[in-house]
């Protein structure tokens, strides 16, 4: 049986120090080789890449290949879970320092314009892919349905708040069934940003901005466990989607899980759909 990151992996990782700083390196700038962490830490190559064994297996770190090179993100994953899932039981004060954790991970600097998110569900490659695709899935956990034939090529129609977005370039890139997904996200338009409650003014540097691309890639563990990594990249430098999606994307992705390891999402689900699109880039 593939190993399955727990929350108990996370703080053994977190307890040491340098695993730490090699941690607080990936906040101050996201997407490092290990030659680059290496050099800022001035740490042996060998003890980095220890490190970075240890937390890449507590899925505190993830990596993703670009051309020849390995580029390690800093993941918020476990310490979302543990905020979304259970923080509520306990009084704020006793958790303080995991908050603050919590939000030095959700908020690190976008310096290179890419988001990556590993979390690991308990459910198949097929269920996740529906979860992904069917509208009635996607409603559920994250309020947004979209019209497609979900083939590479085929254009994309976003429905949010009873407001239907369609253009040109919203686009599915690419579409392996149960392995991996790609689209390019939607288009801000005047509708979309009365819906949302985005002012005129955010909603024009919105639409200034590149348009974007995210990928799902879906890979099987074992029976009921899969690991699924979203990447979302060709975000404008400096740029006011980075920050919302660097927000909204936690908590889309724990409704998610939880929906699928639960059969309900998290009950504030709206919430937070509304919150990661309202919130400046620098929160």
């Amino acid at each position: 049986m593939a190993a399955y990151p727990n929350i108990d992996d996370a703080f053994r990782a977190l307890a040491d120090p340098s695993r730490r700083l090699l941690l607080d390196s990936l906040n101050e700038r996201n997407g490092q080789t290990l030659r680059e962490l290496c050099s800022r830490l001035d740490m042996a190559r060998q003890s980095v890449s220890k490190h970075l064994a240890v937390l890449e297996a507590a899925n505190l770190v993830t990596t993703v290949r670009r051309g020849r090179e390995k580029l390690h993100y800093l993941n918020a994953a476990p310490i979302n879970e543990i905020a979304e899932r259970w923080i509520t039981r306990y009084e704020q004060e006793r958790v303080e320092a995991l908050a603050d954790l919590k939000r030095a991970l959700e908020d690190s600097p976008m310096d290179q314009p890419t988001f990556v998110y590993t979390t690991y569900i308990r459910t198949t490659p097929e269920r996740l892919w529906q979860a992904l695709t069917d509208p009635a899935f996607t409603g559920r956990y994250w309020n947004i349905t979209f019209d497609t034939d979900w083939k590479a090529g085929s254009p994309m129609a976003w429905s949010q708040r009873n407001v239907t977005t369609a253009d040109a370039e919203q686009v599915v890139v690419e579409s392996d069934p149960y392995r991996r997904l790609a689209y390019t996200w939607h288009s801000f338009t005047p509708e979309w940003a009365e819906a949302m409650d985005v002012d005129q003014e955010r909603r024009e540097r919105l639409a200034a901005e590149r348009r974007s691309k995210v990928t799902f890639d879906i890979e099987p563990l074992d029976s009921d466990q899969v690991k699924l990594t979203v990447v979302h990249d060709d975000l404008e430098p400096g740029g006011l989607l980075a920050g919302m999606i660097s927000n909204g994307w936690p908590r889309v992705l724990a409704n998610l899980k939880t929906l699928l390891e639960t059969g309900e999402p998290l009950p504030d689900n709206r919430l937070h759909v509304q919150r990661s699109t309202k919130e400046p880039a620098s929160s």
